[in-house]
């Protein structure tokens, strides 16, 4: 079939020319003789010169776990379209019909992304006070530690001992966006410092509390490896910390029951202060029962809100939403 052969040092020019037209054939390989590069080309092109040649087929690459996975079709439409990464270990929730071939579905996912270096499958819900959940090993290393990165920050963890969300990194860097620098800010639910450690690379002061042990001990590792020593980790009860601090800037993210914490909030944010609240609610009523709630506990400190942003953060089960609203306290 026919080539196009270029010197070496010309190759990845002579690539994006014939890409640029539409000619480069992608279904071979490349062909390498001696100082020279052979491309194979769909047509004759000028200016290039034009040779015959042999070329190896190249191999498809496959793009999903799902294309090279071995289980029967009657179960295939139940293959999970997606799964959190963390780091180098991948963490997928599996139907019950698919769990007898987790180890199958734990090696498909190894084989097409060759960054993951563990595979594990939910195996319970999130739950109890540390906010974790059970963790059975699909494939790969059986380690549970990982150093993951987002928003130009490192996080070393355990998934099996914190709670970690990859799929927040957008919302983190929208709160990111909002703070300002010489804030002081007090993330209330700090885990191992997704929030708490990006927004000291601009604020002034993060005061990160988080009553599991592991997510401190996380937390004090994630602030050496990031140099970010206006990081304050707190381990105890938000309750017993709260209004011992006042914020510019107060975090909570804790969907589940941030709402039964708006006292502290209220009591630990200056006047004039901005709370980013996190709750869950069903599609027919996002925001209404939540901002009642934040009035009630306002009215009963004596304080007055202002609602400044709502939004939509991910969908959390069918019809229920992970919801995000910002308010000033004044």
């Amino acid at each position: 079939m026919l080539g196009v052969k270029v010197p070496k040092k010309e190759g990845e020019k002579a690539r994006r020319k014939l890409l640029e037209l539409g000619i480069l054939d992608k279904s071979y390989k490349v062909k390498q003789e001696g100082e020279f590069l052979v491309f194979p080309v769909k047509a004759p092109i000028e200016g290039f010169e034009i040779v015959e040649a042999d070329f190896e087929k190249a191999e498809k690459k496959p793009h999903s776990y799902r294309e090279v996975v071995k289980v029967p079709e009657e179960v295939r439409s139940l293959l999970p379209s997606s799964f959190d990464i963390i780091g180098d270990i991948a963490i997928i929730e599996l139907p019950e019909e698919l769990v007898q071939y987790g180890k199958q579905i734990g090696e498909a996912i190894l084989k097409v992304h060759k960054h993951i270096k563990a595979v594990f499958a939910k195996g319970s819900k999130i739950s109890g006070e540390f906010r974790v959940r059970e963790l059975i090993h699909l494939a790969g290393e059986k380690r549970t530690e990982t150093l993951h990165k987002e928003n130009g920050i490192k996080l070393k963890l355990d998934v099996a001992r914190v709670y970690f969300s990859p799929r927040l990194a957008t919302e983190r860097m929208r709160v990111f966006k909002k703070a300002e620098e010489g804030e002081i800010v007090f993330d209330m639910f700090a885990g191992v410092g997704p929030y708490s450690i990006l927004l000291a690379k601009k604020v002034r002061l993060v005061f990160a509390c988080d009553i599991n042990p592991w997510a401190v001990k996380y937390l004090e590792e994630n602030k050496r490896l990031n140099k970010t020593l206006n990081v304050i980790p707190i381990l105890g009860d938000v309750r017993k910390v709260a209004g011992q601090i006042k914020a510019d800037r107060v975090i909570m993210n804790l969907p589940k029951f941030a709402y039964e914490f708006l006292r502290e909030a209220m009591l630990s944010v200056k006047s004039g202060g901005i709370v980013h609240y996190y709750g869950f609610s069903h599609e027919d009523n996002l925001f209404g029962e939540h901002e009642e709630k934040i009035k009630t506990v306002a009215r009963e400190l004596g304080r007055r809100v202002e609602f400044l942003e709502r939004r939509k953060v991910r969908p959390y089960a069918p019809y229920q939403y992970n919801i995000a609203i910002d308010f000033r306290v004044l």
